[in-house]
């Protein structure tokens, strides 16, 4: 019974897991139709909640970033921090959205050139511009500034209050130590888990499915079940190991080869674009976004068609927002040592740049390859994101050299997010402890394989990510919490000389 207790959180949420397994193998149809009803509610009803919040927690990172707390160490005063610049940069982005990224680079561009919202014209400059800006935005600040708020939070109660890494802890100071000791604290963190769970087994499908279209494409590998098991297998093989030897040495050597092949990639789609056309694309576009900021951040369509808001934004924030439990337990855990302006420099506004770097290359080679194209030609392209990227690709020089590299940096891309998945939930059902169990790391690692696996072979794997981007809803009004229960705590702190006088 002393066991059951201590680690009520842990057994419930496995057991969410797998009921979560066998519903959506055998209920596909049911869940893609009562998920796909609950997203449209969520985001008919409160789309422009998560509109306002995240556009907020843009505003309220910058200040807080220039404001006197961002003298405030993650840690105690004077501590230095853990890891190099290098391999923090490396594993932030790494455990964040990186497949996501490497998946949608080409698709989206596209996606929003063909398809913009009301009020501009498919096919056109002005949706090219839209297009750029609006992916500057959705894979720049926005996303980065969730996980960085969760982040930030863990890590200061963590390493500055000494509390357990656990999200219930965010809101001691607003519903007090008793509440959060109590079953309301084991709730907020069992849903925690459940959301971050099915969040990643989402995304690593997502991954599988391209990596097998990319294989298919290139080698005439057959796309079937079979291949999708034997790649997971392999992979949750590699990802286990590396889970087991821990951060200082799995996640970190892993980031350091990702980042690598992230930059090769990079460099050698730079080299073989229209080089021309990138640095305008990244000139125009930074201007387009920072222009266009407030309008693009706060965009709905009260009298109109709302439909692109909904299906793109407010789903990519409900997304996010469903990625933070896990994403921001990684990052608190590499991040003791910094100052909170060193914190919210390096987890929200370097990602951004890079990630702008990034679409600025793909995106215009993604619209260099189809110029001449009609737009029905365009969205047969997208219809299959997954390949999408080696048929554009295949348009220029290199290309299959280009496309290995593509399909070994999603691999990897899935081993380190799946290594800080892994390493996360496990610390989250083990009441924070940093060294978990490798028990518990071994069952989260098969849980995130088999969830991958089986829904994807059932083709509910969509389904599954709309139900767990619908259940966001309850966490979104945790984080909204999270924001005076931090500043309440901050307030208590003796900031720097220089702001005492």
């Amino acid at each position: 019974m002393r066991y059951i207790k201590r680690n009520s959180v842990f057994i419930i949420s496995a057991a969410a897991a797998l009921f979560v397994i066998l519903y959506g193998w055998l209920f596909g149809e049911q869940l893609d139709r009562v998920s796909g009803e609950i997203m449209s509610w969520v985001s008919d009803k409160f789309g422009w909640v998560y509109i306002v919040f995240v556009f907020f927690l843009c505003i309220f990172m910058t200040w807080l970033a220039l404001s006197k707390y961002g003298d405030v160490r993650l840690g105690r005063d004077g501590e230095k921090p853990e890891y190099s610049n290098f391999h923090w940069y490396a594993m932030l982005f790494c455990g964040g959205t990186g497949i996501g990224l490497v998946f949608w680079s080409i698709a989206e561009p596209l996606s929003h050139y063909v398809s913009p919202p009301e009020g501009v014209a498919a096919g056109t400059v002005e949706a090219v511009n839209f297009s750029v800006r609006t992916c500057f935005l959705h894979w720049g600040i926005t996303q980065w500034v969730c996980f960085a708020l969760v982040a930030l939070g863990i890590a200061y109660f963590q390493y500055r209050k000494g509390r357990n890494a656990l999200i219930s802890n965010l809101l001691v100071p607003l519903v007090g130590e008793r509440m959060i000791q109590g079953a309301f604290g084991k709730v907020i963190d069992i849903f925690s888990v459940v959301v971050s769970f099915a969040g990643v087994a989402t995304s690593l499908g997502l991954g599988v499915s391209q990596i097998c279209g990319g294989l298919n494409f290139l080698f005439g590998i057959p796309n079937t079940e079979r291949t999708w098991l034997v790649i997971i297998v392999a992979i949750t093989c590699v990802f286990l190991i590396s889970a087991i030897s821990g951060v200082n040495r799995g996640i970190k050597i892993l980031s350091s080869v990702n980042t690598g092949i992230a930059f090769a990639l990079l460099t050698l789609a730079f080299v073989v674009g229209p080089k021309t056309a990138i640095f305008n694309t990244l000139v125009n576009g930074v201007g387009q976004h920072i222009q266009n900021f407030f309008g693009d951040a706060l965009l709905t369509v009260p009298f109109g068609d709302n439909a692109w808001v909904m299906n793109w934004r407010v789903f990519y924030y409900a997304w996010f927002i469903a990625w933070t439990p896990f994403v921001g337990m990684f990052i608190a855990r590499i991040s003791k040592g910094r100052t909170i302006r060193e914190f919210i420099v390096g987890v929200v506004f370097v990602p951004t740049v890079f990630t702008i770097l990034w679409l600025s290359v793909f995106g215009t080679i993604a619209f260099g390859a189809t110029e001449g194209w009609s737009l029905m030609m365009v969205k047969d392209l997208i219809a299959s994101p997954e390949t999408a990227v080696f048929i554009v690709f295949s348009e220029y020089p290199l290309s299959r050299v280009i496309a290995i590299l593509i399909i070994c940096l999603l691999a990897v891309f899935f081993i380190t997010s799946a290594d800080s998945a892994t390493y996360a939930l496990s610390m989250m059902t083990s009441d924070g402890d940093v060294n978990a169990p490798n028990y518990k790391r071994v069952v989260w690692a098969v849980i995130e394989a088999a969830i991958a696996y089986i829904l994807l072979s059932a083709g509910s794997l969509k389904a599954l990510q709309t139900a767990s981007i619908a259940a966001s809803l309850p966490f979104l009004g945790v984080m909204i919490a999270m924001v005076p229960a931090l500043m309440k705590e901050l307030g208590k702190e003796t900031v720097g000389k220089r702001w005492q006088k």
